[in-house]
Order: structure tokens, then sequence, then C-alpha cells
């Protein structure tokens, strides 16, 4: 088993395609390709973590034909557009924020990127989506809504290599430092 992660799917919204500028003709094709990006990604064995919107201004009917197509055990970190996201056979469901272990690393999973999260002084993970790319990932934060991904969930390891290449600190980090707070477990317990 796999661990993977995604958000903002947006699955049955005609108006996506033109707020996130998706290169598809219609919601129809939209909803084909990110369905087949999915399955080609994903095993049955796999987990996915969806971080929010997996459907909007869809019919439940629609919402809950497309979650049946997708392999693998899906969890869910509950978005702004949840309507009928809440109402399918997810595997878990969370209220906006989970922390939690996933191969050996702490992680933060919420569907709003944040500027500081409990453990960053120590090393764990922010992993977030809703803003379709707009907030430039840190050393430790990363946004994993398809948009960034083309239109498929991401490995643990893809978004710790994306989150390596940057080299630019969580901001309560690099505020800490730049204050002379170099001690990072105290910086920990400020906070």
């Amino acid at each position: 088993m796999t661990t993977f992660f995604t958000a903002d799917t947006h699955f049955g919204h005609q108006g996506i395609l033109r707020m996130s500028r998706r290169p598809f003709a219609d919601i129809d094709e939209h909803d084909l390709m990110l369905m087949e990006a999915w399955n080609r990604t994903i095993r049955p064995s796999d987990e996915v973590w969806h971080l929010g919107d997996f459907a909007y201004r869809c019919t439940a009917e629609h919402a809950q034909r497309v979650f049946g197509r997708l392999n693998g055990t899906k969890r869910l970190i509950c978005g702004n557009h949840e309507k009928r996201g809440r109402a399918l056979g997810w595997a878990s469901q969370h209220e906006g924020y989970l922390e939690t272990l996933i191969e050996g690393r702490r992680v933060i999973l919420s569907h709003y990127g944040m500027r500081a999260w409990n453990g960053a002084f120590r090393g764990s993970l922010h992993l977030f989506g809703h803003t379709h790319g707009l907030i430039p990932d840190t050393t430790q934060s990363c946004d994993v809504g398809v948009d960034r991904w083309g239109y498929r969930p991401a490995r643990l390891s893809e978004i710790l290599a994306r989150m390596g290449a940057t080299g630019t600190l969580p901001e309560e980090i690099a505020l800490a430092r730049a204050a002379g707070a170099e001690d990072d477990e105290e910086a920990d317990d400020v906070a």
C-alpha cells in the first residue's frame, strides 16, 4: 500500500474550468480525465487522502458515481465545498484538520494552507489544498491540489522532493530565526 494526497478535484463544477484555467473543453471531459489520471496513479490497495473540495455544484448522484469509479481507500479532510463530498462512503472523514503519522513522518493535513502549524519546529509537514497553486511551497509545506500535480494524486516521496527543491522556510520558522530564536525546541514551546 502506498499513500497519496490530493485536493480540489471539483468534480462536476463547470466554473472550475474558467476559475483555475483548467485545459478541458467541458466538465464531462474534465471529470473523465481526472478519473483516468487518478486510476492510472492509484491501485485498489493504495490509500488516498483528499484534502477537500471533492465535488461541487453537481448532483449527489454524479458525485457518488465519480466516487465509486475511483481506486483506493479514500479518506477526506473536509473543505469549504463539501456539500456533496460529506455524503460519500469515505473510509474516514475529518472536519478541516488532522495530525497523523504517515511513512514515519508527522503530517498536518488541512484543506487550508497555514502560516504556522503544530510541530513545525520539530519537522512536521503541512499538506493543504484550497489555493489551486497560488501559495508557494516551503521546505515543510505543500499544496497537494490537482492544479499543481498534473490533475492526479501525489505520493509523499514526490511531495518531499518538491519541498526539498525550495529553499523557502515556513514563515514562522524564518521569523523565529530572524528574531534570534535559534533553539528550535524553545521556539516550538513558545508557539
